[in-house]
């Protein structure tokens, strides 16, 4: 091995969950580090163009989600556009767009996350590659890792799976299991019509023009073949150049209908240098958000997830989601903690992936302090800590 470092936690993937993850351990005292493949942080929200802050809210007019998700919602507009509306705690059955939400810049976003980061400690690989998890002793002890530097490993007492695969967690022997995609894409565009607005409007805001074809998440709209399940590297380019496809081919109708100098007034200024899948693989997890289990009671409950899609549905988050079965150390959260059906739909997007970052920071700061393993923590003390940071764990704890 080229290098090695010695830390509390590791966190393996920078998207908002990692981040949140990382944020919450660091600041807690333990020293963290936080691996990313690329050079941005916030994964599909920053380096996958994916720019809305999706609620926080359950659409009529209660707040779900505090702590960490909704700091970076904030740091998500701290460097450029979006409001929350401001009508929100009003809200009845609201759209989506009149809740605690917001639309922000990428790059705005991926400014704002650096600043939280560095302010609170965290050491950031960035560039660097996940090869695979370290196992000592029946556990996840750390992880190999690969950069320009060569090949290292960065031990650790506890880990974190936030890759949005659950590559950790399937490399260490966990049980997981793939989602199903539809081809899609976001990407972002120049315009003279938009520019002519922003003059207008005097506000840059039209400028932020993010062109969205393809599929939703129930396929609605999709094209080709439904059967994508981002986990194959021969299929993920496929995947990519698909995708990219139908961004080529909507421009080529625009220019022929509009003439070629329309190609001098609309183009794509950025393209999403990431997969854009939404579920690919999970762990199965001590626990399941189940479809079912909406508006349930969860004794062990880490926090609430709020239906973007729907007002009024929220579900319990129990512990046992970010505990994978199989894998001792290790955490996993974001889009790959333990969800299924309809229920992975809303867990995958930011605020929840976010608080389940959160969760496993307050998790593995305690494992580190107890010198034992998440799985063996006693979820009373974690739901204690949560509740310092003003958190609800339960429906009725925000009056439902």
């Amino acid at each position: 091995m080229d290098f090695e470092r010695n830390y509390d936690v590791v966190v393996a993937g920078a998207g908002v969950a990692g981040v949140a993850g990382a944020l919450e351990a660091a600041r807690r005292g333990c020293a963290t580090a936080l691996v990313e493949k690329t050079i941005l942080v916030g994964g599909l929200a920053t380096t996958g163009l994916v720019n809305i802050y999706l609620p926080l809210c359950d659409g009529n007019g209660t707040q779900m989600l505090h702590g960490i998700a909704e700091e970076l919602l904030h740091a998500s507009i701290r460097y450029g556009p979006g409001d929350v509306p401001k009508s929100w705690r009003d809200g009845r059955n609201a759209p989506e767009r009149s809740r605690y939400r917001v639309v922000f810049n990428p790059a705005s976003f991926a400014l704002g996350l650096d600043e939280l980061l560095i302010e609170a400690g965290v050491a950031l690989w960035l560039d660097t590659l996940v090869c695979t998890p370290v196992i000592e002793g029946g556990r996840v002890a750390g992880l190999e890792v690969e950069n320009k530097t060569g090949r290292g490993v960065l031990r650790a007492a506890c880990v974190v799976d936030a890759t949005g695969d659950a590559d950790v967690a399937f490399r260490a022997g966990a049980r997981c299991v793939t989602g199903e995609n539809w081809l899609s894409i976001w990407a972002a565009q120049v315009s003279v019509d938009a520019a002519q607005r922003a003059l207008a409007q005097g506000t840059g805001v039209p400028l932020l023009d993010i062109v969205r074809l393809g599929g939703d998440d129930a396929g609605r709209g999709a094209t080709g073949d439904g059967s994508w399940h981002g986990v194959d590297g021969e299929e993920i380019t496929r995947f990519v150049l698909a995708t990219r496809t139908m961004l080529r081919e909507r421009y080529k109708a625009l220019y022929a209908e509009a003439g070629d100098g329309e190609r001098r007034n609309v183009f794509p200024i950025t393209l999403p240098a990431m997969a854009q899948y939404r579920t690919t693989r999970r762990i199965v997890g001590q626990a399941t958000v189940a479809p079912e289990a909406e508006g349930v009671r969860c004794e062990a409950s880490v926090g609430l997830a709020p239906d973007w899609r729907r007002a009024g549905r929220v579900w319990e988050v129990p512990y046992g989601a970010l505990l994978p079965v199989g894998a001792p150390g290790l955490l996993a959260v974001g889009r790959c903690a333990s969800a299924e059906g309809d229920a992975w739909q809303v867990m995958r997007v930011i605020p929840p992936a976010a608080h389940t970052g959160q969760v496993a920071g307050v998790a593995a700061a305690l494992a580190v302090a107890h010198e034992t393993t998440p799985d063996a923590l006693d979820v009373a003390d974690v739901q204690r800590e949560l509740r310092t940071r003003g958190i609800p764990l339960h429906l009725d704890e925000v009056g439902l």
